[in-house]
């Protein structure tokens, strides 16, 4: 499973904070507690907080001088992710292109240019899709013209868009029979990925939502997930999921002997 932590983010009060007023303190602590928590990338997301290019390098630099963990570079902003990429000291990814045709000739030659992984985001200038055929339409396309132009699928990460749970339900479902759609695309297949915060918006068992939509996903093919990778449980879960599954080998302690192979990437 590949754990891209979430909170680094606009959305969040203590970020928007953190970046008004050039507090690092903030940054570095969820950087140390999201890799300490075994996050394979640390998200670094923005948000409507400022429009200058030179606050989004400051967030990451703060990351890579606080933790070795590679960034997902999570802006909609083209000069954003030139200037980015410019500064990873590890092997990032894009977050993220859409189906969008100009959105792809964009950020599709940049990732193959950087060798780097790129999100692919199931949708276009018609907005989120509505039912499994178009999400898989419209992953296909994604797919179609990263690989035309030189992404390998290994580098490819499909979201198939989910919708909030409490407001549109039938669409989890839906989201579920898309990612194991999205497993037919290629072998190896491309990976795929999710913003899992998005299924519990605004409920009031949220985590339990998203523990239990992950480990459904998981089962249908899902390998990585945009998530809070603090949530114990919920890595846990995906631990054990992927057990079950048969991709790792079974031991009393196989929790344990899970986060010693990914060892910790900081001192405590």
């Amino acid at each position: 499973m590949i754990f891209i932590g979430e909170r680094i983010n606009g959305g969040f009060k203590d970020i928007v904070k953190a970046i008004k007023e050039k507090d690092k303190d903030i940054i570095k602590k969820w950087a140390i507690r999201q890799t300490r928590a075994g996050a394979d990338y640390i998200d670094v997301n923005i948000g409507a907080v400022s429009n200058k290019v030179k606050d989004y390098i400051w967030m990451i630099e703060t990351v890579q001088e606080t933790v070795p963990t590679p960034i997902s570079i999570d802006t909609n902003k083209l000069e954003f992710v030139k200037e980015a990429l410019k500064l990873c000291q590890k092997t990032p990814l894009i977050n993220s292109t859409t189906a969008h045709d100009e959105r792809l000739d964009q950020l599709v030659p940049l990732a193959v240019e950087h060798e780097v992984g790129l999100i692919g985001v199931c949708m276009d200038e018609k907005g989120s899709p509505q039912d499994v055929n178009r999400r898989v339409e419209l992953a296909a396309k994604i797919f179609t013209h990263a690989v035309e132009k030189g992404l390998p699928p290994e580098r490819l990460f499909l979201d198939p868009v989910i919708m909030p749970l409490k407001f549109l339900q039938p669409q989890a479902a839906d989201v579920l029979e898309a990612i194991r759609q999205f497993k037919l695309l290629s072998d190896p297949p491309p990976h795929i990925g999710v913003g899992l915060s998005n299924i519990s918006s605004q409920t009031i068992e949220s985590r339990l939502i998203n523990r239990t939509f992950l480990v459904m996903a998981i089962e249908a093919g899902l390998d990585a997930a945009i998530c809070d990778v603090t949530d114990t449980e919920l890595v846990n879960a995906a631990i054990t999921a992927e057990l079950i599954k048969g991709e790792h080998i079974y031991s009393d302690s196989f929790i344990k002997a899970y986060q010693a192979a990914k060892k910790p990437r900081i001192g405590d």
